[in-house]
């Protein structure tokens, strides 16, 4: 599909962000002058200036640059000269080491110019000549020979080594022989193989969301390095294929058929169908934050136009994923398995809205500032401001809570559900707790692995959940250590088959892939045969999403087969490609104040299967030494860590009674990820199971899930009754609330207390003064939806114009408009 600037520039202005893009034609001087700046801005975003070299604050930063940099020249020093620039790293057949080779030459070169640093290191001709040598040696021998490169994996030679290069290059701008930038750039376009004509091609499937904010920001500052008409143009181009990533998906009118982006209901997407704003999501609000700065003052772009765009990402796409410091593992993709913490990926996201407040205005502005102080003082572990990337940020953030005149402030309110239609994720927030569900459908992937990471990642989008609690060191509870110790079917929240599967070097004798290039589908590392079948495919149902009314939500849920067990049922696939069969189950959450209420229908295995299969109702690790207590009653589990102080309660309401346990793990974190280093963890897990044996029918069971309870109110729980829990309806109703909810999954009218609701649909009624009700569609393929409400005849007093009150006999019949919501909820207000 040809873009045209007509469309490109439509899709901008739909997004708000067209008056970004100047007009008119800049002079060369002006050009040469926005050049100059931006080069400058580069050097000052890196490594800083020297008013931030002489604060006190920015000394950690500067200590780790200059040791990073002297053990880089320790390495290069006693390199063997034969086939590797620094010593343990050879080269030749290794994308890997050849990225690290570039990096530790920026490294170099940003310790040359980063005032404060010692003077044999800062300005130093001398070593920045040394780079300057070791770049063309690498150019020569092992990177500008493009009939020899690009091996290994193409991020590498598109993004990874591009980075590092363009940005060595702008340090060192003063003393970059032209011969060697031009050189340079020559090989980074033909390195850009994914692209069209050595450029940025947006209809590439490798040149989206966060991967083409990288590619984009790279070009730009090559652009600079071209200077001139040339350089103009490409920066002028880059940029504007940068400005498409603020555009809002629209599913229904896709630009160049990419799903990868933020979406209005906040979600984050990348790889096609993975949820993935705590990752990639994190990385591309980093670098366009970094792109206006980058820009800032040179005319090239007004970035703040660009400013509320970014600000709602914030606000509706990060804050709701964020508890006390910690980023919810739901969105992490394969980044779960990292031993990197949850409150390190919050870092990344504070020095990009420390940046983003300094370009705001107003109560834009303030209401960055004041988040930045709320994740300060929630957060259970000290941010370590020398992480950030810039000592100007890191300035910045110092100034910002040494202010006494901004408060501290959460963009959450207090008591918050949030549907993620978009990314099958829902976020339920109270004062104490936070509750996560990660699901999954044909739009959504059930996991994602990748390059050895995440190696047991099967059930991870098959209703998991995580159940956050306020005042705890998350690392003691989820983070890589859960995924270590928690078996892989055995995830909170999950319906698993009793099987043995194989993660993908066990399948495939040992490789990161399943390698078969000669059959029709084109298996290699990169395809999209691969990204179907293997590092993220997608499950086969329609049915995934829920209603949300205030702060109340439903979610309603079918678990079904994945699209590898369909293929290879179809033909489709290799017979040594292996799949997994799926097991069965009908779910409901009900999202409340201090209870989650968890339904269950059909829940079993898939006809003919004849497996055993294990509902995990919860799962909870702590540290092998703490004080953990499991009792029991009837109709009751408590789990309780006195050391963590943390409890939480279960008061099952109906079904089969489940089967507490708690036990010793002992573990390596690389049973998650081959690159882990082989670090055993040991923890007490406890867990919560219903078991059915092999050939069992049916099961349908109801439990609620009570964060921080004591044990005498899980004793004496008194919540949300029960009024339906089939395959075709679950419902529940909690008199003190007012509240009733249902989820409808087929066809045909559905009645619960009062309510009827005409197919597949998720519907929220709650009675007060006026009667407020909220309805969506969680297949996403409906055009309406109907729900009668029993009783008085009510009319519309407000609420969304796609919902239409009239009275019928014996009630209220509410139409809603849900053509192309895309699972949304519809609200309105009736008296």
């Amino acid at each position: 599909m040809e873009i045209t600037r007509r469309r490109l520039l439509a899709a901008l202005s739909a997004a708000g962000v067209l008056a970004a893009v100047p007009t008119g034609r800049a002079s060369a001087a002006e050009v040469a002058q926005g050049v100059a700046r931006l080069l400058a801005n580069t050097v000052e975003v890196f490594a800083g200036n020297a008013a931030a070299g002489a604060r006190a604050e920015t000394a950690a930063k500067r200590a780790a640059v200059e040791k990073t940099a002297r053990a880089d020249l320790a390495s290069l020093d006693a390199a063997s000269g034969d086939g590797e620039l620094f010593a343990g790293l050879p080269l030749g057949t290794s994308a890997p080491n050849l990225n690290t080779t570039y990096q530790r030459l920026y490294e170099i070169a940003l310790a040359t110019r980063m005032p404060g640093l010692s003077p044999d290191l800062y300005a130093n001709t001398a070593v920045q000549d040394r780079v300057l040598d070791a770049l063309a040696w690498l150019h020569a021998h092992y990177y500008g020979d493009q009939a020899t490169g690009y091996y290994g994996n193409w991020f590498t030679w598109e993004i990874g080594l591009s980075q590092h290069i363009s940005r060595t290059l702008v340090l060192l701008a003063d003393r970059a022989p032209a011969a060697l930038v031009t050189a340079y750039l020559a090989s980074m376009d033909a390195y850009l193989r994914n692209g069209e004509d050595g450029d940025v091609d947006l209809d590439s499937r490798f040149h989206t969301g966060a991967n083409l904010a990288d590619i984009t920001t790279n070009r730009i500052l090559q652009g600079a390095l071209t200077g001139g008409a040339a350089g103009e143009a490409r920066i002028r181009k880059a940029l504007t294929d940068q400005l498409t990533v603020f555009a809002t998906i629209d599913p229904y009118a896709l630009e160049h058929g990419v799903t990868d982006g933020y979406y209005a209901d906040g979600s984050f997407i990348q790889h096609a169908s993975v949820a993935y704003t705590g990752s990639y999501g994190k990385g591309l609000l980093s670098r366009v934050v970094q792109t206006l700065k980058l820009l800032d003052g040179t005319g090239f772009a007004h970035g703040g136009e660009l400013v509320p765009t970014v600000y709602g990402w914030v606000r509706d796409g990060f804050a709701p994923l964020i508890f006390e410091g910690w980023m919810m593992e739901a969105v992490k993709g394969r980044a779960v398995s990292r031993t990197g913490t949850g409150y390190a990926d919050v870092a990344t996201i504070v020095e990009a809205v420390v940046d983003l407040a300094s370009l705001a205005t107003g109560d834009t502005a303030s209401a960055l500032k004041s988040y930045v102080k709320h994740l300060r003082a929630t957060s259970r572990a000290a941010l370590d401001p020398a992480v950030f990337v810039s000592p100007l940020s890191i300035v910045r953030y110092a100034g910002l809570l040494a202010d006494t005149s901004v408060p501290a402030a959460d963009l959450n309110p207090a008591a918050r559900s949030v549907a993620f239609d978009a990314m099958d994720r829902t976020v339920h927030r109270r004062p104490g707790y936070a509750f996560a569900l990660a699901r999954s459908s044909r739009r959504i992937s059930k996991y994602e692995y990748m390059s050895g990471e995440n190696l047991l990642p099967w059930f991870q989008g098959d209703g998991a959940h995580y159940l956050y609690l306020s005042g705890q060191d998350q690392t003691q509870a989820y983070g890589v250590d859960y995924f270590t110790a928690v078996s892989p079917y055995g995830l909170a929240g999950v319906t698993a088959p009793v099987e043995h599967r194989g993660s993908v070097p066990e399948l495939y004798d040992g490789k990161l892939f399943y390698d078969n290039p000669d059959h029709p589908l084109d298996f290699t590392a990169s395809s999209e045969s691969q990204n179907t079948y293997v590092y993220f495919p997608t499950a086969t149902g329609d049915h995934s999403g829920g209603a949300v009314l205030g702060a109340y939500g439903a979610v309603g849920w079918v678990l079904g087969e994945d699209v590898p067990w369909r293929d290879k049922r179809a033909g489709i696939l290799p017979d040594d490609f292996v799949v997994y069969r799926g097991a069965r189950a009908t779910k409901s959450w009900f999202l409340l104040d201090d209870e989650i209420v968890v339904l269950a229908a059909g829940v079993g295995d898939a006809p003919g299967a004849g497996r055993a299969v294990t509902t995990t109702l919860d799962a909870r690790i702590a540290a092998a030494g703490d004080a953990v207590s499991v009792t029991e009653g009837a109709g009751w589990v408590r789990y309780a860590n006195a050391t963590q102080g943390t409890a939480v309660g279960y008061a099952l309401l109906s079904g089969p009674a489940p089967k507490a346990r708690l036990a010793t793990v002992t573990r390596s974190r690389r049973a998650v990820r081959t690159s882990n280093p082989d670090t055993a963890v040991t923890r007490q897990v406890f867990s919560l199971t219903v078991e059915q044996a092999a050939r069992a029918r049916p099961a349908a069971f109801a439990y609620a899930l009570l964060p921080n309870a004591s044990e005498a109110a899980v004793r004496h729980h008194r919540g949300a009754e029960v009024l339906a829990n089939t395959p075709r309806l679950q419902a529940v109703r909690h008199r003190g609330l007012g509240l009733t909810a249902a989820n409808a999954f087929a066809p045909g009218p559905h009645h619960a207390a009062g309510i009827t609701v005409d197919g597949p649909a998720s519907v929220l009624v709650r009675r007060d003064k006026d009667v407020t009700v909220a309805v969506s569609d969680p297949t996403t393929g409906r055009s309406t939806v109907t729900v009668v409400l029993r009783g008085r005849a009510l009319r519309k007093v407000s609420g969304d114009d796609a919902v239409r009150a009239t009275r019928v006999p014996g009630g209220t019949r509410i139409e809603v408009r849900t053509h192309h919501a895309y699972g949304r909820s519809f609200t309105a207000t009736l008296r």
